[in-house]
Formats: structure tokens, sequence, C-alpha cells
């Protein structure tokens, strides 16, 4: 049994789709299925690698539900997540069955945010930001057990401002 009482099903539509960096963050993969989420849009943001997501009353998202969450591993996704995002309960569809589904899920809080712009792909993130995404994910976790730890908001700037300087552009 899972150590952290309730479970949690959270639907993830970026860089949490990717098994590894759940892994990382919550040392398991949980189970997942394929999931949509109805009236929002993926967006992707200037100098960040990973997405987030807005309503907008027309769009789609592809996503996962991870299922079982529990309070100690969302507690872990909310600071990983950080000040960035609001946790809220949305409905999805899933995938496979077309059932209805109650779930938690982070939103952007800066609706007016002049970072967002276009669509974020999670397979052109898997080809060129996965690798670098999650040595970033190790550091914030190695990071945040220092006394002075670090956001991941702070630790990933740190990380990617570095790949900056070494030639490898972040998105623009």
């Amino acid at each position: 049994m899972l150590s952290g009482k309730a479970a949690y099903d959270l639907f993830v539509y970026g860089s949490l789709q990717e098994p590894e960096v759940v892994y990382v963050l919550l040392n398991r993969v949980p189970d997942h299925v394929s999931a949509v989420l109805s009236g929002f849009h993926r967006f992707r943001l200037k100098g960040r690698v990973y997405p987030t997501i807005l309503p907008d009353g027309t769009g789609k998202v592809n996503g996962k539900v991870l299922k079982g969450i529990t309070d100690d591993e969302l507690k872990m996704l909310d600071e990983f997540e950080d000040v960035e995002y609001d946790r809220k309960t949305v409905e999805v569809m899933l995938t496979d069955t077309s059932e209805k589904l109650q779930v938690e899920t982070y939103v952007w809080k800066n609706k007016d945010d002049p970072d967002l712009y276009g669509e974020w792909d999670f397979e052109e993130w898997r080809q060129h930001d996965k690798e670098d995404f999650v040595t970033a994910t190790k550091k914030f976790l190695e990071n945040r057990r220092l006394p002075e730890a670090k956001t991941r908001m702070d630790t990933f700037k740190t990380f990617f401002k570095q790949d900056l300087e070494n030639g490898k552009p972040l998105d623009s």
C-alpha cells in the first residue's frame, strides 16, 4: 500500500505525461489512461520548455490521467508546479471509454501572461527537451533537500540558462 492516504486522479498534459519525469518525482509511475480536456488550450511559454493550459471555451487538450495519486505525491507535484499554477478540478473524457471523470489538473494563474503563445507539442518536447528536463527535475529534487532550497522555477531557470549560455537555445 502506498503511503499518503487519499487517492487523486490528475490530468497531465505536458512533461508529466512522460513516465521518466513522473518516476523521478514520485519514485513510481502510477497507472494512467489517455484523456481529453475540452474547453482549454495548451500554450507554449516563451523562455520555458514546459506548457500550460488556460480555459478558452472551444479547445481540446490531449493528455493522460494519472490514477491513484496519494496526498504526499500531490504535495510533491504541487511543489514541482510551483506558484505559476493553480490546481483545479476539471472534467475530462477518457479516450478509450468516453467516460467522464472529475480530476485535478494544473492551470496557469496568469491568463494575461505575455509569454503565452502557440500550441505546445509533446512529441517535439520529447525529441528536443526531455533529456534536459529530466536532468533539471533531478536537480530540483536535490536542491529541495538543502536548507536554502530553490523552487522548481529557480532551478529550471538556472539549469536552462546554463544551456543557453552553452549554445542550446530555449523556446522563443
